[in-house]
């Protein structure tokens, strides 16, 4: 494939070398130093791009490169508010779009054991918490995958209510406790407690390579493709 970077930090650059070594090749580079570059992504045959940018700038550019048709899979979080307008977009221009919180192949596949936890926990007396760990340099908190963890348990546990960013005593709310360190590709805890035990689902990205890895991959099952998908769409096939 012919992939474009829309997004030339610390991710793109990991993305650029899984891709190069699944043999794919990269042809444009996109960041804010050259962001009026996405204008011109249909003129060098461009097979998909893949965006991991900043929230403030995510919805712009996709918009851009879609309107283009282009594919373009996404990891950035923090702008879902405006996501039905590119489910409009990709309609109306028989485009290809591929969001997801987290590209982690494992993630993903806590998200199942998270959604299932939280159904066997529901009405079972234990108080819910949520704690996600990332690097110092991530925009938005809650990260998106705590988001998606958060309203997956939501959806089953009918004692919470709604999830509110910090600590709180109301037991219809869960809390999602924020923490941002050096050098942390991502950490995600559930704790469901008593005051007779304890239990806890975690799970610890090692590195970049695991995110980016899927994102590729997400890429490579797009080509062809029209409409909007996510993680569960890949992982059905």
């Amino acid at each position: 494939m012919r992939i474009g970077l829309i997004g030339y930090g610390k991710m793109g650059k990991t993305i650029e070398k899984i891709a190069i070594k699944r043999g794919h090749s990269i042809v444009s580079k996109i960041d804010a130093h050259n962001a009026g570059e996405i204008d011109r992504l249909q003129d060098k045959n461009i097979d998909v791009a893949i965006e991991f940018t900043a929230p403030e700038a995510a919805f712009d550019l996709i918009h851009r490169a879609i309107e283009q048709g282009i594919p373009v899979v996404s990891g950035t979080t923090g702008w879902l508010d405006k996501l039905e307008q590119i489910k409009t977009l990709c309609s109306l221009k028989n485009a290809a779009f591929f969001y997801a919180s987290n590209f982690s192949i494992g993630a993903n596949l806590f998200f199942e054991i998270n959604r299932k936890l939280a159904d066997l926990m529901n009405d079972k007396g234990y108080n819910t918490q949520l704690e996600e760990i990332h690097h110092t340099e991530k925009k938005d908190a809650p990260s998106g995958t705590a988001i998606t963890l958060a309203e997956d348990i939501l959806q089953f546990n009918k004692q919470l209510k709604h999830w509110v960013s910090g600590t709180s005593d109301n037991k219809s709310t869960l809390p999602i406790k924020s923490l941002r360190k050096s050098d942390v590709p991502g950490t995600h805890a559930i704790t469901y407690a008593s005051a007779y035990d304890k239990i806890q689902i975690k799970h610890t990205a090692f590195s970049r390579e695991g995110f980016a890895e899927g994102a590729v991959l997400a890429a490579e099952w797009l080509q062809g493709k029209t409409g909007v998908f996510t993680m569960k769409d890949f992982l059905k096939t």
